[in-house]
């Protein structure tokens, strides 16, 4: 096996990991990483797929008590009963948006220009947000309603665009539509695992012919760093949103974002989807 390829592998699984929880789009940034380090081959389609999953099985860990008594109480608990109604509304707009609109949008906006775009849109977006005097109602996700699950389902959904951020999405959403921002950050994650359980399957599904056992090796390598680096990131959000904004991350989306535009502007990159 090829160790320039083991290398990038890691490096992509580490970033995905880093990335998919953070308000900064992980699609994004391998999008990008991955026109860097020249690795936008077939394989490459599936490898994302694969670390994606790497990263969702970190949270589904972090937070298995939370799953494994919402499971064990679907057929006589009440609350987990809501609780999985909550995460099953949701889920549904990023579902049927994403079944009408997913392959149009992967064949023209899946690039580093119109990812940098949608980044430094998203940066100004959240440096709104944050600046404006939002008042929490929702302290928990217990003490979400069906039509406050809808919205932020909304919300996700407008992630499809890649650059935009699955989680900063959720999030930013969250609050605008009354949640703590630690009730938002949590269901975020939750949300997540649904969501990208069933991206996953499908994407795996349209791409099957791309599978190869040879291949075995990247994808092994790639799925443990995105999960390893996943779980890290994981906690290390929960701990910051109690006492911080994203107005940092906002920041680092809009110089990244201009970064990569510039970097096409003045010829130094010739960046490919």
């Amino acid at each position: 096996m090829d160790p320039i390829l083991l290398f990038k592998a890691l490096i992509l699984g580490i970033v995905e990991g880093l990335t998919e929880f953070l308000p900064i789009s992980s699609t994004g940034h391998l999008i990008i990483l991955g026109s860097l380090l020249d690795y936008t081959d077939e394989q490459s389609k599936v490898f994302k797929i694969v670390i994606q999953l790497g990263a969702i099985l970190a949270v589904c860990w972090d937070f298995r008590e939370r799953i494994g008594k919402a499971l064990g109480g679907l057929g006589s608990d009440p609350v987990q009963q809501r609780f999985a109604g909550l995460l099953l509304v949701g889920f549904l707009p990023a579902a049927v948006l994403g079944l009408l609109f997913h392959s149009t949008i992967k064949a023209y906006l899946f690039n580093p220009l119109s990812v940098a775009g949608a980044l430094i849109v998203g940066g100004f977006l959240i440096l709104y947000i944050e600046r404006k005097a939002y008042h929490p109602r929702i302290s928990s996700v217990d003490d979400m309603r069906w039509p406050d699950a809808l919205k932020v389902g909304f919300a996700q959904a407008m992630a499809m665009f890649p650059g935009t951020s699955r989680s900063g999405a959720t999030i930013m959403g969250g609050l605008i539509f009354g949640l703590s921002r630690k009730t938002a950050t949590e269901f975020s994650f939750f949300l997540a695992i649904p969501t990208m359980f069933a991206a996953t399957v499908y994407d795996v599904y349209k791409n099957w012919s791309l599978l190869h056992m040879a291949d075995l090796p990247v994808f092994a390598v790639g799925f443990l760093a995105a999960f390893v680096a996943a779980m890290l990131t994981v906690k290390a959000l929960l701990r910051y949103v109690s006492n911080h904004d994203f107005t940092v991350f906002a920041w680092y989306r809009i110089v990244f974002g201009v970064i990569v535009l510039l970097t096409a502007e003045m010829g130094w990159v010739e960046w490919t989807a």
